[in-house]
């Protein structure tokens, strides 16, 4: 058995070599970065995690603890068009290869198709968490379809009283002989 299933004191090696899954659940104000881009905090939300541990080959033929990590909040931002809140679904579903220190993961990211991370003794999952949910989330979030009229007017306030003046052209005209 695992000896810690706290998400934010992670034995990686241990949680691997028992190939458990480790579900749960986090209020989004335990991740602070995240909840910072909510429009407006959620007493109730919560992003709901899912991990899996299991030893598997590296290249060099050792075997390396790997995480597979999927997460999901829903999470109220500011829709580009409206600019009113909109309820957005975040979600991500990765794999981890873990490496047993930070050179060694500089040396094999260039070759590596997977990420690399460090292996712990105490891994933070959450902040892992938290920054994958960071990356995933929209770049521009809007409505399917906004709930109230969008205003796309951009109309200068004196535009119209620019046009009450005479057109400098319409001197011109008067200058103009007519063709026989």
């Amino acid at each position: 058995m695992v000896t810690s299933t706290n998400p934010r004191k992670l034995a990686v090696s241990a949680f691997a070599i028992e190939h458990a899954p480790l579900l749960g659940q986090a209020p989004l104000a335990e991740l602070p970065r995240l909840a910072d881009e909510a429009v407006q905090a959620v007493a109730d939300a919560a992003v709901h995690f899912q991990a899996l541990g299991s030893m598997r080959a590296d290249p060099t033929g050792t075997p390396v603890p790997w995480l597979h990590l999927q997460a999901r909040v829903d999470i109220d931002l500011v829709c580009q068009r409206c600019m009113e809140p909109v309820t957005t679904l975040v979600q991500f579903d990765r794999e981890f290869r873990f490496v047993e220190s930070e050179e060694a993961a500089m040396a094999q990211d260039e070759e590596s198709e997977e990420d690399l991370l460090v292996n712990s003794a105490q891994f933070d999952l959450l902040e892992l968490v938290e920054d994958e949910l960071l990356m995933a989330l929209p770049v521009s979030p809007k409505h399917e379809k906004c709930p109230g009229d969008l205003k796309l007017s951009a109309a200068d306030a004196d535009f119209e009283t620019a046009s009450d003046r005479p057109n400098p052209f319409a001197k011109l005209a008067l200058l103009k002989t007519p063709k026989s």
